[in-house]
């Protein structure tokens, strides 16, 4: 049987980047930037005050206070966005709100809450020192200055920087486009009543909320019974666009194994030594990656977690691709079968972990509530309470 790394090295070698591309700011959220990104201008562009109040000389408010307190006419009232430029004379004074540009000759704001507000002879009750509260030209950003680099995550932070250096669009990595298809002629959508037999489809929505969850784009969840054909055609009418697909279902030992009755000359189907999802299969349709996943719902998304959600990140530049990895301590005793890698879900909490629920790929409902996955190595057969165990952090 192939190893688990020897699977991960081959999914890994087919999953490839995009080329960069141009988006909005408004689709560029979560995705990574693909080049560095240098200042057009500075920021701010201009002397501005911080502050509602008034542009003053500094010299002439000095020795101001409650007790005796300056007077100043007003000459000029400044709103933020005032765009000619003024120029303030000493022995005067500028109403100015946050934000507006400082007049030329200020050397200070004074608070508005320093004076008494008026908008003819403003009395002031308080001195300035030179500079107090005045935002200078490119005290946060200076023009030509990188201030986002390739390979970083776009926030809403640095959307916002973006748009305030008066950028439309970034240059980044976009996202992968995978196609999601589960088999199974016993499969119906859920909300359709069964008949006997019959069994809600499940894999194609819990690997297309994974893949979402990774940051990549589901073109389609498309569903398909057992016949060969059939399954061809729902695969040539969503592939067109995808950059990756993802079955599950039909690559067993078994009769009516359809994706692999469909592929076996594009897909190399292997055992790989591992527990849950032995059954995997990797290769290209039309030259786009395929990755066959199993079909029982616990080893499909356990796969997925394996194989493709770290080359499936990686490919979208994301800085951190892999789950986090820890060492915990076991808190009961664990068997596991002898010559595969045993994948056990598991509760972690601080520095412990539990396994949850039986280790049979059937078992949906405790994933469903479990935090972390435990991993057991092949040589390993018995854990005894209190022995340290890899854990994969899944929350």
């Amino acid at each position: 049987m192939r190893t688990v790394e020897e699977h991960q090295a081959i999914v890994a070698g087919l999953i490839k980047a995009r080329a960069p591309q141009r988006l909005s700011l408004t689709d560029a959220l979560g995705l990574v930037l693909a080049e560095d990104v240098t200042a057009p201008l500075s920021l701010p562009g201009f002397d501005n005050s911080a502050m509602d109040g008034y542009a003053v000389v500094a010299d002439d408010v000095a020795g101001a206070s409650a007790e005796h307190p300056v007077l100043l006419p007003v000459a000029e009232d400044i709103p933020a966005g005032r765009t000619d430029q003024l120029t303030l004379k000493s022995g005067t004074a500028h109403r100015i709100m946050t934000g507006a540009p400082l007049p030329a000759g200020a050397t200070a704001v004074v608070p508005v809450e320093a004076t008494d507000g008026a908008i003819d002879t403003v009395t002031i009750r308080a001195t300035a020192k030179i500079g107090q509260h005045i935002r200078h030209a490119g005290e946060d950003v200076t023009a030509g200055n990188v201030v986002l680099r390739a390979g970083q995550l776009i926030t809403p932070a640095a959307l916002g920087l973006a748009a305030a250096l008066g950028l439309a669009e970034l240059t980044v990595v976009p996202r992968q486009r995978v196609l999601v298809m589960s088999t199974g002629t016993e499969l119906v959508a859920p909300g359709t009543p069964l008949q006997p037999g019959q069994i809600y489809e499940s894999n194609a929505v819990m690997l297309a909320a994974a893949i979402r969850d990774a940051g990549a784009e589901v073109l389609a969840s498309a569903m398909s019974g057992d016949d060969v054909d059939t399954f061809r055609a729902t695969l040539d009418r969503h592939a067109a666009d995808a950059d990756l697909i993802i079955t599950t279902g039909g690559v067993s030992a078994g009769a009516y194994e359809v994706v692999k009755d469909a592929l076996a000359e594009q897909v190399e189907f292997v055992k790989v030594a591992m527990q849950p999802g032995m059954p995997q299969g990797s290769g290209t349709v039309n030259g786009i990656p395929i990755i066959t996943l199993p079909g029982n719902p616990v080893s499909a998304l356990v796969s997925f977690e394996v194989f493709v959600r770290s080359p499936l990140r990686g490919a979208m530049g994301a800085p951190q691709p892999g789950r986090p990895r820890r060492t915990a301590v076991l808190t009961e005793d664990l068997t596991s079968p002898r010559g595969k890698r045993q994948f056990r879900r598991g509760v972690l909490t601080g520095d412990d972990v539990t396994s949850y629920g039986p280790p049979a790929s059937h078992h949906l409902r405790w994933l469903a509530s479990a935090n972390c996955l435990l991993e057991i190595g092949e040589d390993v057969i018995e854990l005894p309470a209190g022995s340290p165990v890899p854990v994969w952090d899944l929350s």
